[in-house]
């Protein structure tokens, strides 16, 4: 490995996009730099801010909360909270959630629990069962923002703060525009604008490649659970990180790209397409655009295909 360009020791990575070498001293400045420029974008810091950090005890959301406690830890007024949605993946989340456990123990921020069970009276281990027609994961991503909305709403919390890094962003920025999706691609987080009912939600990591999440928690001693869920291979964003990854291999700075282009065009679509009033749903009391919320609707679903 080369020389760090900043000070001459051991680098530990090649950055391809920007052609720096850099030492553990420099990376985790280079990650912990971009993030606090993101988030001064992304919101204005008040006074008694309440922040819950939606935690899966993965490489992201862990240093997504390390970095957020490292920022806010002077702040006397402002609270981390930890949540850490269970959706009932037996061979995956109990182990996941112990990492959680650890992490919230070390930086002294309080965990709160909420399970599919309890919230939508289904697990993942028991829709996986089911003859779906569409993947497992189409539940779950519903089913997970209700609990986080939920929990965060009863935590009076200000921002929710996610552990979607650069690639995940890319991602969901692509998969919008080839579904055709446009409505569903102005209303990417983070978000700006609040809407009675939802608690608006930040991105810390959203300028930070998965690879140097990755080394930032490892050059830094942050433990983290590193399995995958196992329905996780059914779910087609695999088919466009595989896309994204190719391009940024061919082309360094690909991702950067993308988000760099969404975001150059993000007024214009909330013109185009501009938060929708929200009710509330007839049977839980959540937003949502029609009279039973999305996540309800699911579930009554899941019952009927039960039934059969």
């Amino acid at each position: 490995m080369k020389a760090c360009d900043k000070c001459g020791k051991n680098a530990v990575t090649f950055i391809r996009y920007s052609g720096a070498h850099l030492c553990k001293l420099h990376l985790t400045e280079f990650v912990e730099k971009r993030v606090k420029k993101e988030l001064r974008k992304q919101f204005k810091l008040e006074r008694d801010e309440v922040f819950a950090v939606a935690l899966s005890g993965g490489k992201d959301s862990v240093v997504a909360m390390h970095i957020l406690n490292n920022i806010l830890e002077e702040r006397k007024d402002t609270e981390i909270h930890a949540i850490c949605v269970n959706e009932g993946i037996s061979d995956y989340r109990p182990e996941s959630m112990e990492f959680a456990k650890k992490n919230c123990e070390l930086m002294d921020i309080p965990l709160h629990i909420v399970s599919f069970k309890d919230a939508v009276d289904i697990t993942m281990d028991d829709i996986s069962k089911l003859p779906i027609k569409t993947t497992p994961c189409s539940y779950c991503g519903v089913f997970r923002r209700k609990c986080l909305n939920m929990k965060a709403k009863e935590l009076n919390a200000t921002r929710l703060a996610t552990g979607l890094n650069l690639d995940d962003t890319a991602q969901s920025i692509l998969m919008n525009i080839m579904r055709g999706d446009i409505a569903k691609l102005a209303r990417l987080g983070p978000h700006e604008r609040v809407q009675e009912g939802l608690v608006p939600r930040i991105q810390p990591l959203r300028l930070i490649p998965e690879k140097e999440s990755y080394l930032y928690a490892m050059l830094n001693r942050i433990e983290f659970y590193h399995g995958e869920c196992p329905y996780s291979e059914r779910a087609q964003r695999g088919r466009f990180r595989d896309i994204i990854n190719n391009l940024e291999k061919d082309t360094p700075g690909t991702r950067h790209a993308l988000l760099q282009s969404y975001d150059s065009i993000s007024d214009a679509l909330l013109k185009s397409f501009p938060p929708a009033k929200l009710l509330k749903c007839k049977d839980c009391g959540e937003p949502t655009l029609s009279k039973i919320c999305k996540s309800c609707s699911m579930i009554k679903e899941i019952k009927a295909i039960a039934k059969t």
